[in-house]
């Protein structure tokens, strides 16, 4: 174990928080850690009969349109609410039989964020409202492309990869 020395906030942000720590390590000698304290997220993957639902959108940190399942920041609330209410923003779908597959870190090296990621059924249709200044294009593909695109490196979102695996495994009953 690391034991904390003292600490500093560096930042607070909208969606962060960056703190600066010395810790003392096992072997008694200083170090300094950084870390990203963030609220948390959700994640859905979104079977629309044998096809999962998706979405894209231009992510600024890596400057290209990336390719991923629904999913949104938690704000003080429940994950199944939230994991529902990012659905119905992201693609205007509703969801039934939703229930958790499991939780991941994002990069437990720097940031406590942990992503619950959960598995739905679509259920009726409206329209997306995406939150002010999000552009998400809706995108089904069966999850033999899906799986296609992971393999070759066309999905790279790691949540994405995560969940879509994870709920095609349980699928087949294992």
């Amino acid at each position: 174990m690391e034991k904390e020395i003292d600490r500093k906030v560096i930042f607070k942000g909208n969606i962060l928080n960056i703190e600066k720590y010395r810790v003392k390590l096992i072997d008694n000698t200083v170090a300094s850690r950084e870390v990203a304290r963030f609220s948390g997220a959700v994640a859905v993957v979104l079977f629309n009969e044998n096809n999962i639902v998706l979405v894209e959108q231009f992510r600024f940190p890596v400057g290209k349109r990336v390719l991923e399942i629904p999913a949104g920041r938690l704000e003080n609330e429940d994950p199944v609410h939230c994991a529902k209410r990012e659905v119905k923003e992201e693609t205007g779908y509703s969801c039934r039989n939703i229930e958790k597959l499991t939780e991941i870190y994002t990069s437990p090296g720097f940031s406590d964020e942990v992503i619950h990621i959960f598995r739905a059924d679509v259920e009726g249709h409206g329209e997306p409202q995406p939150d002010p200044g999000e552009f998400v294009d809706v995108i089904e593909l069966s999850t033999t492309e899906c799986l296609k695109k992971i393999k070759n490196g066309e999905i790279k979102d790691s949540k994405t990869i995560a969940g879509i695996l994870f709920a095609l495994k349980l699928k087949e009953g294992e």
